[in-house]
């Protein structure tokens, strides 16, 4: 799966770790491997007036994430799920879209929540592709069902790496993040 990371941030993050975790989400979603999605890590201005341009709110925020080609899983996407995997059709490639992450506010988030910079960009960057992939959390049964899932990817994916450090979001003791991802609509 094509999947760019760029750090125009002033704090370093292990570009290869947020590449891996984004192609294990976009598989785990069935997402087609011919998709494309960036990964932009920015300072806190440039964060604060992409959250201002797009979402109308001034000051930074953790992620933005922008919706490209609106590629869905295919249990969205209209598949029927009730005939097993061989009646899902392949999933489109296309140009997923971007998710904008901002390590410096990431990292005042992480040590609120008591985890390292890495586990919180791990849920950030969780939390922008499924809203890329149409997840959002306006109402409760869209929060329980977005943070759920996340919940669920993040715990699969630790499983897969070295133990994540204790309270860790999406460990078993883990927590939601402090802040609540946005997802404007609008090119990225």
């Amino acid at each position: 799966m094509p999947v760019e990371v760029a750090n125009e941030s002033e704090i370093a993050v292990d570009e290869a770790e947020l590449a891996g975790i984004c192609r294990f989400v976009l598989g785990e979603m069935k997402v087609s491997p011919m998709a494309e999605l960036s990964v932009l890590c920015v300072d806190v201005e440039y964060m604060s007036s992409l959250h201002e341009r797009w979402m109308g709110e001034k000051g930074p925020t953790d992620v933005l994430a922008f919706p490209m080609d609106e590629l869905r899983p295919p249990h969205q996407a209209g598949a029927r799920t009730d005939r097993g995997p061989a009646a899902e059709p392949e999933p489109p490639p296309g140009l997923l879209g971007d998710v904008v992450l901002c390590p410096p506010v990431a990292a005042d988030q992480a040590r609120t929540a008591g985890h390292d910079l890495t586990a919180e960009l791990e849920l950030l960057t969780v939390h922008g592709i499924l809203h890329l992939l149409g997840y959002d959390h306006a109402d409760p049964d869209e929060h329980a069902a977005m943070f759920g899932l996340q919940d669920k990817l993040l715990t699969q994916w630790r499983s897969l790496r070295p133990g994540p450090p204790d309270g860790a979001p999406g460990s078993p003791a883990g927590n939601h993040p402090p802040g609540a991802a946005e997802r404007p609509e609008g090119p990225g």
